[in-house]
């Protein structure tokens, strides 16, 4: 594995507003993925969810911290996928805001 990608998404929702966007857009992070395969799970330990996104054989993990103003995303990319760390963490700030609208 490399090391993680941070990515702040900031937000105006509260923390519980956050949340519940959160989760019911998670989901949709399986259509930014190629070849339409992808498997997402989600869980939830107090503000902290864990996001798993499976697919051609890759499995990425990340934690998104929710706090009253930003989201606080961390992911772990698997040795593979490492080489795009830049395009993987410049998807995620230009798309994570939408997982909040």
């Amino acid at each position: 594995m490399s090391g993680p990608i941070h990515v702040d998404i900031p937000h105006q929702l509260g923390k519980e507003g956050a949340r519940a966007r959160l989760s019911a857009n998670a989901h949709k992070l399986a259509r930014h993925v190629p070849g339409g395969m992808a498997e997402v799970t989600t869980g939830w330990e107090g503000d902290r969810m864990t996001i798993t996104v499976a697919a051609m054989g890759q499995t990425v993990t990340a934690y998104a911290d929710v706090r009253e103003d930003v989201v606080h995303a961390e992911i772990m990319l698997p040795f593979l996928l490492s080489m795009f760390e830049a395009p993987i963490a410049a998807a995620i700030r230009s798309e994570g805001p939408k997982l909040l609208t």
